[in-house]
């Protein structure tokens, strides 16, 4: 039965697509290698484990890893996904490898993931109503919100500022986002715009006020989420493995 459901899940969804950002050098976590394929406690790497949690969703086929750093490590270890490739990546940041993966997928919605998030897998099934109504949104956790983090504020219940320079946030962003097919032409022109050290949720920041995005909050708190950045990270992430 859950088999089925699942298979009835990608029939509803089937104009979807799944991006993964690791096209990134990791410096600050040090690894002479990708950072994805940090090895967790259990044996499996940050993005075997997100390839793992995402499939029992979602079809393999319809995942795009946007890879830069070392590419050829992550393409050798999984080449069953697509892959599109930022030669910039020691130049520039998320938005144009972000944006490098939706010019491919024009008239799909996305489901993005930067790829050094360590979740649990029932998160996902929180998103997929959302999902499947088409509405685009950014995942948060709002226990916690700290002055590094990607923060938001709100005005009438849609994202208002998206930044890493927030005042007064929240919650933070964990790096799970959706953008519905109906706003990608407009998501893309504002990555475009945007200069190439900018973080992706610059190019949403803009299209909620020069475009009037409505991007939703999904709060998924309750589930275990960390984005590996320090080595600190690291000890948490292995924490919930």
């Amino acid at each position: 039965m859950f088999y089925f459901c699942l298979k009835l899940i990608n029939f509803k969804i089937q104009h979807l697509k799944i991006v993964i950002l690791a096209a990134g050098i990791g410096s600050r976590l040090g690894n002479p290698f990708p950072k994805p394929l940090t090895l967790l406690k259990d044996g499996e790497s940050i993005m075997e484990k997100q390839l793992k949690n995402i499939t029992k969703y979602f079809d393999i086929n319809d995942v795009t890893i946007v890879v830069g750093f070392k590419k050829d490590l992550i393409m050798e270890r999984f080449p069953e996904v697509n892959y599109v490739y930022n030669p910039f990546f020691d130049t520039t940041n998320t938005s144009k490898s972000l944006l490098q993966a939706l010019k491919k997928h024009r008239g799909k919605s996305i489901l993005w993931f930067n790829g050094d998030v360590v979740f649990d897998e029932n998160l996902l099934s929180v998103l997929l109503n959302d999902i499947q109504e088409n509405n685009s949104f950014i995942s948060v956790n709002t226990s916690s919100v700290a002055d590094e983090e990607v923060k938001y504020t709100l005005k009438n219940n849609y994202v208002n500022e998206l930044s890493k320079e927030v005042k007064n946030g929240l919650g933070e962003a964990v790096g799970i986002n959706f953008i519905s097919s109906k706003d990608l032409d407009i998501f893309i022109s504002q990555l475009e715009k945007c200069n190439a050290n900018d973080y992706f949720e610059k190019g949403l920041e803009t299209a909620i006020s020069e475009d009037n995005l409505k991007l939703k909050v999904i709060d998924i708190s309750k589930y275990n989420c960390i984005e590996v950045d320090f080595e600190e990270d690291l000890k948490n992430a292995n924490k919930i493995v």
